[in-house]
């Protein structure tokens, strides 16, 4: 087992920004921390990392006892949103500046750096300083520092926050294929859901400092354990159990509210026996496919994503009649807000 997380708590001042999380990361896993800003997902990453002592519980990393080590001791390459890169040294300076603290051989360092030179795709850039390099190549570089002291845990804390989306997109796809050549146990925290599902192996959804949901991204999104979680990953539709959308379709519940996906919103331009009324109140061009925002009788507002191939087969216009009904929905005892 790469990492192990018992009962562990941790309270500052009167706020408990981890309450009671118990958590196993198999040995060579990526595994995306993921909720919205407060739920615990940085504080338990520092935790992991010894950056912040629990107040209970214990951790273990690779089947050792680390709860009461230092940073030092725990083996752990850490990267930040911001980089940290040191600007007077240069990228190659910058990846063997951990093998010099730990007094490596020069041969090993120069062996190791340009190993990680060509692993992080900068090779012909190591004498560049990092105000000469874009904010995916520093990441690049941090990264490489990281995996250079060969980490037995690589965590990383919102990694690609800082970069804009076609880099951040980029990066998420040369991680995967990064994590995949290493196989060492990683731990990333980030706030964006598209990002844990493209990118891990499984996804500890967390909110309010305890974890709501582990699992893989297929299953979280396909299976969500809570209201929370359903409506944290991915598009959802909130509405009332009464809904006229939901009446005669099999979806009776005894909850409150419904939850049904905009891909599972079914438009046809015919009425049916168990289709309801709607008018298409906006379209939304999302290019591979298309957003249709539908006003129902009762006033209550659903969106729906249609390919658009049936897009162009229903061939919609704004203010047109058409009529729905859902395909699936899911209802849960309590709903809470993000």
């Amino acid at each position: 087992m790469g990492i192990v997380v018992e009962s562990v708590s941790k309270q500052f001042g009167g706020f408990k920004a981890v309450d009671e999380v118990s958590l196993e990361i198999d040995s060579g896993s990526l595994v995306a921390l993921l909720g919205p800003s407060g739920s615990g997902k940085s504080t338990l990453l520092r935790l992991i990392a010894g950056l912040e002592m629990p107040n209970s519980g214990r951790i273990l990393l690779t089947g050792k006892d680390a709860t009461d080590q230092s940073v030092q001791e725990r083996n752990i390459g850490f990267v930040f949103q911001h980089y940290a890169l040191f600007k007077h040294l240069s990228v190659r300076e910058n990846i063997a500046f951990g093998l010099e603290i730990r007094k490596a051989p020069k041969a090993k360092i120069r062996a190791k750096v340009e190993e990680l030179l060509d692993l992080v795709q900068l090779r012909g850039l190591g004498d560049r300083y990092p105000s000469q390099l874009s904010g995916g190549q520093r990441q690049r570089v941090a990264l490489a520092r990281a995996l250079a002291v060969e980490p037995n845990v690589l965590l990383l804390d919102e990694p690609f926050g800082a970069l804009d989306a076609k880099v951040r997109k980029d990066l998420r796809v040369w991680l995967r294929r990064l994590h995949d050549e290493v196989h060492v146990t990683t731990v990333f925290v980030t706030h964006d859901q598209e990002e844990a599902m493209e990118v891990s192996d499984e996804i500890v959804v967390m909110n309010k400092g305890k974890v709501e949901q582990v699992g893989t991204p297929a299953h979280i999104y396909d299976h969500p354990a809570s209201a929370f979680v359903m409506s944290f990953i991915g598009p959802v539709n909130v509405l009332p159990s009464s809904s006229g959308i939901f009446q005669g379709n099999g979806f009776d519940s005894v909850h409150p509210e419904m939850f049904l996906r905009p891909q599972d919103v079914i438009i046809d331009t015919e009425p049916s026996d168990t289709g309801v009324s709607a008018r298409v109140s906006r379209l939304i061009h999302l290019g591979w496919e298309i957003q249709v925002e539908l006003t129902l009788d009762d006033g209550q507002v659903v969106s729906a994503h249609l390919s658009r191939d049936r897009f162009d087969e229903l061939n919609l216009e704004p203010q047109q009649k058409v009529y729905v009904k859902p395909k699936d929905a899911k209802s849960f005892p309590l709903y809470y807000s993000i």
